[in-house]
């Protein structure tokens, strides 16, 4: 065990859950000898861990009932997979139900990951999406802490997770991003970011800079006991007035502040965004109100999102802000209201790494902004369905993305999406095109219903072949041949279809170029999906009730129902 004065980033899993429960209270859940491991990895060469590289402990916290999630970051980096995630989410989803039953259970994440498994590819963005959604659910109750304390630190999607929780501690040795140093130079090249420049990494995305600009709270030592207390003081503190990723208004004038053309530096960044100088004001906020006819005259890029935005919007007036790469339209179909939301590509996109339909940093947090108007707008009356048209490519790759918070962007996105779900709004998600990574989990995997068009061009992944061949030290010949058997791994929407998270997948529409029949097709078919999710339970508990996922997703499904059988 950790002993009193002992380092917590050299424990492992077990030792750092120990470490922050009260001495003599860690009870473990579903331990190895449950064997609870992957089903998956064998079948790819790689030997299975039996507990999935996830720890669950039951205990106290200050004498209070808690739950500890702890990711081993020496089994696969942390990565999650379809049981890892399952433990993570099922433990959450146990928590969540001890509140609404009027038990009070915190949550502690320890966090040492670099995001999805990609072995194992669209089962950790399910898990991922099901872990967010009852991370939000959950702090309407009570606090959800976050440890990042090294030396992995806290990528991919899980870093998206990191930014819904109520309170962030790290280390100086910790990291904390959307996209690993890697996988941004794999895509934009080494002259927008150096990965192996070691102090500019730490510089852009360790725990002090973090701390220093807002993007997390409490930067600690790295001592076992002193993470404890401040475990322990976070979560006295209780639920904040307004969680980080809810505070649109002030991250939209944070980045105001910028100027996208200069390569600005930590130090700077430091001033601009100190605590110090925020001010409530910004939340006030509101964005302008445009129609289509005083938009801005230049010819807009074509794009499959923009293709279904414009088609399923109609003659609807088109709601705009500051940055035309978010487009937003109320429609009147049926005698309800229907908000379309779409990211399309914006050449003139003030941050160059944005300009082809990724969701970036202004796209993150203008979406949520959007989906926040809504549920503010409906509160006290019909709440209006929301239907996110689903075209990204990926989120953006950049030196100022991983900067200035794009993790905390998307969590925005994700946090207001799952918040207008809880509320009643039917969310729907239509996939048009490309459904990749952090930018499907911020636009669309937080929704009720997801619909698809049946075309090989509408793909669903967690990052291109020849960053995921770097990632993994695969040829991505190799990939290629995994994904042929293993619909996890695959690209293509017909094997997502087959881990029973699609509602519907929808035949014989031309996605470039739809008649006039196929528009209406598809809109009827949006418009039963949203009736569908308006009668049933606001959660996404019904992704893993499906035909399809009994099969597929069985692994899931046993992981919660052996954790709830272990829980009291």
């Amino acid at each position: 065990m950790i002993g009193i004065r002992s380092s917590f980033i050299e424990g492992r899993a077990r030792e750092r859950a120990s470490a922050i429960l009260d001495p003599g209270t860690f009870r473990e859940l579903l331990d190895p000898f449950e064997r609870m491991e992957s089903p998956h990895l064998a079948r790819l060469g790689i030997v299975p861990q039996s507990d999935d590289g996830v720890v669950i402990a039951r205990g106290t916290i200050d004498g209070l009932s808690a739950v500890v999630i702890a990711i081993e970051g020496k089994f696969q980096g942390g990565g999650i997979g379809e049981v890892s995630g399952a433990k993570i989410a099922g433990a959450l989803e146990q928590a969540l139900s001890d509140n609404r039953e009027g038990f009070a259970t915190r949550a502690v994440l320890v966090l040492e990951t670099g995001g999805v498994r990609l072995q194992e590819g669209n089962y950790g963005l399910l898990a991922i999406a099901e872990i967010q959604a009852a991370i939000v659910a959950l702090r309407q109750y009570v606090p959800v802490v976050c440890v990042i304390a090294g030396m992995i630190g806290c990528f991919g999607g899980m870093s998206i997770t990191a930014g819904l929780c109520s309170k962030i501690i790290m280390t100086r040795q910790a990291r904390l991003g959307l996209n690993g140093p890697e996988v941004i130079e794999q895509e934009a090249g080494i002259l927008e970011f150096d990965s192996r420049n070691r102090p500019m990494v730490w510089s852009i995305t360790g725990g002090e800079q973090r701390v220093e600009t807002g993007l997390s709270d409490v930067l600690e030592e790295d001592e076992a006991e002193r993470i404890r207390h401040a475990v322990i003081a976070s979560l006295r503190q209780g639920l904040p007035a307004k969680h980080r990723s809810s505070q649109v208004a002030r991250f939209l004038a944070r980045l105001g502040a910028i100027d996208p053309q200069e390569r600005i530096n930590a130090k700077e960044l430091r001033r601009l965004w100190s605590r110090d100088i925020d001010s409530e004001v910004l939340n006030g906020a509101t964005p302008v109100q445009l129609e289509d006819g005083q938009a801005p005259a230049k010819p807009a890029v074509t794009s499959r999102g923009r293709i279904w935005f414009d088609a399923l919007k109609g003659e609807a007036p088109r709601q705009t802000g500051e940055f035309p790469s978010v487009l937003c339209a109320d429609v009147h179909y049926e005698g309800q209201v229907i908000r379309f939301l779409a990211v399309v590509p914006d050449p003139d996109n003030r941050f160059p790494r944005a300009t082809r339909g990724e969701v970036g940093l202004n796209e993150g947090w203008t979406l949520a902004r959007y989906v926040n108007e809504a549920v503010e707008a409906d509160r006290d009356g019909s709440r209006r369905a929301i239907v996110a048209i689903v075209d990204v490519p990926s989120q953006a790759y950049g030196y100022r993305e991983e900067m200035l918070g794009l993790f905390q962007a998307c969590a925005a996105a994700v946090d207001a999406y799952a918040t207008a779900r809880l509320a009643g709004h039917p969310v729907v998600a239509l996939l048009v095109g490309n459904a990749i990574s952090g930018a499907f989990l911020a636009h669309g995997l937080q929704a009720n219903r997801m619909l698809a068009l049946d075309d090989p061009d509408v793909a669903v992944q967690v990052m291109s072949k020849a960053s995921a061949a770097r990632v993994t030290r695969c040829s991505v010949e190799e990939l290629e041949h995994n994904a042929r058997h293993m619909a996890a791994a695959a690209h293509d929407i017909r094997s997502f279809a087959k881990l029973g998270a699609l509602h519907e997948l929808i035949e014989g529409i031309n996605p470039d170029a739809p008649s006039a029949a196929e528009i209406a097709c598809v809109r009827s078919r949006l418009f039963e999906a949203v009736e569908s999710a308006r009668g049933s339970a606001t959660d996404l508990s019904h992704r893993l009730a499906s035909e399809e996922a009994a099969s597929s997703r069985s692994a899931s499904i046993a992981v919660r129902e052996r954790m709830r059988r272990q829980w009291k």
